[in-house]
């Protein structure tokens, strides 16, 4: 039986060590803080399926046989072999005692389809996840009071829209004693937020160039605003301006308009034949945009709007709203990004409250920011990514306290069980 002893300063290194030798799956059986640290004593998931499996081996084979309380001597026998958990800590005895002093098999009617010692593993993984969580939530309370300056940024971080994964990867970091936390923080983003350079403008590079995303991100004005750059420079007979929105009511007539004031030439195309086609008598254009119809990023129809691009070899940008949740724009992104897509465009910055789900987005897939939009207007509204700036708002203090900040209260719950890695260079 490999009973293992962690001894570590804190909780949270005990159990990264843990993790690293038993696996995620290890069970603790005790925790207790010594004059060298935090002690927890825990042991392989395999041993306890080991010892669980010859405890139950005493029952009787017939299923018929089979009670509750056959279960609850299994478990006293259990007991007997130290496999029952201790509180986690002194301070918070009460909290988990209520747990500890249950059974660990709640009595239950007899299933056929499920043997006991499949309750018996189940109810003990119950156990450890519930004993973890405990060990966690008190790790972040000690954070809290050793080191509050670290707490309180990690607490601007999620206020901020950054996600838990980045934000603790960062707190883990960060420099110890260093008073300019947040200043290092930013420097961190800065190195990992992905700009375009000269090299990577596409008005500058020219080409077909698709603008996708879901509904209500800005695409239509998007595509006027890059296309009046792109006049400004090559004039208006070297660019032309595509829509694939032959759902949206006025779609075509919206973009016309752009392109009238402009003075460039709008097509609308239907499937990848046309498309093609259209791209092929535009080819000596030095810049087509295309305008492409807006659909919820779960839609069926996302998939074949990639496979119309792939075929004609069309590049594209993903617009991102800057106002959305980060839960929404991370599975924005999971929905429209691949090998096709060269870069991303924010916009309304003007209407987002805060810029951190942005950000940690970007970071965290590696997406390259090819412009900024703030505004409506054509084509002021459109500038070249400025991290300072998007990094001064993201971490600006909020003026009024809103209902969805975190509090000191709600933040070790929120970190408990967070241990994910993200790719992010230091």
């Amino acid at each position: 039986m490999n009973i293992r002893k962690y001894i570590a300063a804190t909780a949270r290194e005990a159990l990264r060590e843990i993790r690293n030798e038993l696996g995620e799956e290890a069970v603790i059986l005790s925790n207790r803080a010594t004059s060298q640290g935090v002690e927890i004593v825990a042991m392989n998931s395999e041993d306890v399926a080991q010892l669980s499996g010859s405890a139950v081996s005493r029952f009787e084979t017939g299923k018929a046989n089979y009670a509750p309380q056959r279960v609850a001597r299994a478990v006293e026998k259990l007991s007997v072999e130290n496999v029952l958990f201790e509180n986690i800590a002194a301070q918070t005895a009460e909290q988990v005692k209520p747990v500890i002093e249950k059974p660990i098999v709640k009595p239950v009617q007899r299933n056929e389809d499920r043997p006991p010692e499949s309750l018996l593993l189940g109810e003990i993984k119950s156990m450890h996840s519930k004993l973890q969580k405990q060990i966690e939530t008190l790790s972040w309370n000690n954070v809290q009071q050793r080191d509050p300056q670290r707490a309180t940024l990690l607490r601007r971080m999620l206020n901020a829209g950054f996600s838990t994964l980045l934000a603790r990867q960062l707190m883990d970091k960060l420099p110890c004693g260093d008073e300019k936390g947040e200043l290092w923080i930013k420097q961190v983003l800065k190195r990992n937020v992905r700009v375009a350079k000269a090299d990577d403008d596409i008005v500058s590079k020219g080409g077909s160039y698709a603008l996708i995303g879901p509904t209500g991100v800005g695409k239509t004005t998007t595509t006027a605003k890059l296309a009046a750059r792109a006049v400004v420079r090559y004039g208006a007979d070297k660019v032309a301006l595509l829509t694939t929105d032959s759902y949206r009511i006025g779609a075509y007539e919206q973009l016309k308009i752009y392109g009238k004031i402009l003075g460039v030439t709008v097509h609308a195309v239907k499937g990848a034949d046309d498309l093609r086609l259209t791209l092929a008598a535009l080819r000596h254009k030095h810049l087509v945009l295309i305008d492409t119809v807006g659909m919820g990023q779960r839609d069926e129809r996302v998939s074949e709007q990639n496979e119309m691009f792939d075929e004609a070899d069309v590049a594209r940008l993903l617009v991102l709203n800057a106002t959305s949740s980060g839960d929404t724009l991370e599975d924005v992104v999971r929905m429209y990004h691949n090998s096709k897509v060269i870069g991303c465009i924010a916009t309304k910055l003007d209407e987002a409250v805060n810029l951190g789900a942005l950000l940690d987005v970007v970071v965290r897939h590696r997406l390259m920011m090819c412009f900024m939009a703030n505004g409506q207007r054509v084509p002021e509204d459109l500038h070249p990514v400025n991290i300072d700036v998007l990094l001064h708002r993201a971490f600006k203090p909020v003026e009024e306290k809103s209902p969805y900040a975190l509090d000191e209260m709600d933040f070790p719950l929120v970190m408990a069980g967070v241990n994910s890695e993200v790719y992010c260079a230091l």
